[in-house]
């Protein structure tokens, strides 16, 4: 958790505009947090929702339109070296290394970036390996090494400065469950032994659900939600409802105009030849209306079930889709 009183990361009013053919395209709306020390932060939002610009200002890589940042007392746009020097960051989409020197070699050469001597980045890469599980990998070349082992020498690498503040972006896509669950634990060590803040952005709900102490919800530029994922569960009430529906459909607008239905997302499985609904209600009369506008449909009700609400359905919630359903009706 933040450490009381301490603030690693500062934002106010924060705003980035790109240029567009018409009007000019507003990525980040302003946004404004506080993380603390030691502080794992969740920035989560579907794609084009502003968390890869927001992570782009706070290290130093973007200017902001407008509004400021600090991050460890330093102002991003006014004293960016300054910055550099605390803070590390690494994305699950880049190209982590270079292919032929081995991971090893990559994590020194990295370290040489910030003047680090020769004996205490050795000692740090093997340090950061072990955690990793990345140690009877080292000497391999980069190109040999599967996609798990090369992000778990991308994460290796943005924490051999040892830094005050690291920004991941969506650190653990595409990864198996068993690399994606040693990288959180990784994750959490860090902050809970070094008291590092750690800002993630994802669209990873169980991720974010999993290892964050408080998460922001941010959707077309703008902070809609922010709290510990408890919280943020528990302001929805009533538990969520779930549906599995037959035969499988593209879409279920009716839900929308059921009274007390705050929004849903749904899913096709079509081995089964079933349709997954997630619909977040307010009360259990809205949860049995929902049920009875499906089956007026012609739909048969296959299964349905209440469940404890997650960060999806607080999405839900607040913008009436899922992150999936939103990411489909942007690019429509």
């Amino acid at each position: 958790m933040a450490s009381k009183g301490t603030v690693s990361v500062e934002v106010s009013d924060l705003r980035r505009e790109f240029k567009g053919k018409g009007s000019p395209v507003v990525a980040l709306d302003g946004v404004s947090l506080k993380v603390g020390q030691g502080e794992i932060f969740g920035v989560l939002g579907p794609n084009g929702a502003g968390k890869t610009t927001m992570i782009r200002i706070l290290s130093t890589l973007l200017l902001p339109t407008g509004g400021w940042a600090k991050v460890m007392g330093f102002d991003v746009e006014h004293e960016p070296e300054k910055v550099r020097r605390v803070i590390n960051m690494a994305s699950g989409a880049e190209k982590a290394g270079y292919d032929f020197i081995s991971a090893k070699k990559n994590l020194w050469f990295f370290s040489q970036l910030y003047g680090i001597p020769t004996a205490t980045a050795e000692k740090r890469i093997m340090e950061l390996s072990e955690m990793l599980g990345l140690t009877k990998y080292l000497d391999r070349k980069f190109y040999a090494l599967s996609t798990g082992y090369r992000q778990r020498a991308t994460i290796a690498r943005a924490f051999v400065n040892e830094p005050k503040v690291v920004f991941l972006d969506e650190p653990t896509i595409g990864l198996d469950v068993m690399t994606a669950r040693s990288i959180r634990e990784f994750l959490k060590e860090q902050a809970r032994r070094s008291e590092r803040t750690i800002i993630l952005a994802s669209h990873n709900m169980a991720e974010v659900e999993a290892i964050c102490d408080r998460v922001a919800i941010i959707d077309k530029g703008k902070i809609i939600a922010a709290g510990t994922p408890e919280d943020l569960m528990r302001s929805l009430g009533a538990p969520a409802l779930v549906m599995e529906v037959s035969p499988p459909q593209s879409g279920f607008e009716m839900l929308s105009r059921v009274e007390g239905v705050k929004g849903f997302t749904a899913s096709t499985e079509e081995e089964r030849g079933l349709s997954t609904v997630h619909i977040v209600v307010e009360t259990d009369a809205a949860a049995r209306a929902a049920e009875d506008a499906v089956k007026r449909e012609g739909l048969k009700v296959v299964a349905s079930w209440r469940k404890q609400a997650t960060l999806e359905e607080v999405f839900v919630a607040l913008v009436g889709r899922g992150f999936k359903e939103r990411e489909e009706q942007d690019v429509v």
